[in-house]
């Protein structure tokens, strides 16, 4: 249960795995608050109870506004708040109001769709809008990484187009679930591995199944170690994103949603091409894309 205090409102960033909620005070965070209650593994009616346990210290006072982004929004989650079709600005004025049972006051902010190439972005446009937050009048591309990888065109404060890449779920997929698991196991890093990885596959992104498998022959014939595969595998993915993703980051202003090593590893094989990259707190830019949310909603009521 969060400690007592006493919000303006409550910003939540409610996920597939994690549910995390703020006590804010204007922009201001008086409380953090986090449990593994993620959208899937709640029904439709464990949304509430869910949010309540995690919150309901901050409610002595009296029922404050609720703010959420994340996939509480989708299909599967406590309401469906409709996609925008890009280009657009990254929130809606208006927000999805969640069902409740007491006095509880819940919005949702929409997702945000592009129909071609079909995609689909949810959580992100409230990090994108937060982005734009602390970085007022910025165009450029920004780079979301993640187990599903977005790259985002922005201009003139709206998203105009966006493309998103599945690395980090194959990342993972691969290395639990194929041949390779057997050569990835234990700790570390080699740097210089992951930078050839990344010039190879951008060089010849249609060999990546053939350098794939040479990972597993690799650690049988030579020793490979962990470390080595480990890095090389996400080079070459990574490297394998970025010669599709050229169009969006050759030539533009490049930002990267993160501060840790996969946003590192990004910013790394950027500064490959030549590009240096800005890297943007991730809590900061979801916070402040909330907290806009907030204010949006506020100047309507």
């Amino acid at each position: 249960m969060a400690e007592r205090v006493t919000p303006d409102w409550i910003a939540v960033d409610w996920g597939t795995t994690n549910l995390r909620a703020y006590a804010m005070q204007g922009a201001t965070v008086l409380a953090r608050a986090d449990s593994d209650d993620g959208m899937g593994k709640l029904a439709s009616d464990g949304f509430e109870p869910a949010l309540m346990a995690l919150i309901s210290g901050w409610l002595e006072a009296g029922p404050v506004p609720v703010i959420a982004c994340g996939m509480v929004g989708s299909r599967q989650g406590w309401v469906e708040a409709p996609y925008r079709s890009v280009p657009c600005t990254p929130l809606a004025e208006k927000l999805t109001t969640a069902p409740t049972t007491g006095d509880l006051s819940v919005r949702v902010v929409s997702g945000l769709s592009q129909s071609a190439p079909a995609d689909v972005m949810r959580g992100e446009e409230t990090q994108v809008a937060g982005f734009l937050a602390l970085n007022p009048g910025w165009d450029g591309v920004l780079c979301m990484p993640g187990t599903h990888t977005k790259w985002v065109h922005l201009s003139a404060g709206e998203v105009v187009s966006f493309q998103t890449f599945m690395s980090g779920e194959l990342f993972a997929l691969i290395s639990a679930h194929s041949v390779l698991r057997h050569s990835l196991g234990g700790d570390g890093w080699d740097a210089e591995a992951f930078a050839a990885a990344v010039s190879d596959a951008m060089s010849k992104p249609e060999a990546l199944a053939a350098r794939l498998f040479g990972l597993r022959a690799g650690n049988l014939l030579h020793g490979t170690g962990a470390p080595v595969t480990r890095a090389t595998l996400s080079g070459l993915l990574i490297g394998a994103e970025l010669a599709a993703a050229r169009p969006y980051w050759l030539g533009q202003n490049i930002a990267i949603l993160g501060m840790g090593d996969q946003a590192r590893a990004y910013g790394q094989a950027l500064r490959q091409q030549g590009i240096e990259a800005m890297l943007v707190d991730t809590e900061k830019a979801t916070l402040a894309g909330l907290t806009a949310a907030y204010r949006n909603a506020k100047a309507l009521t």
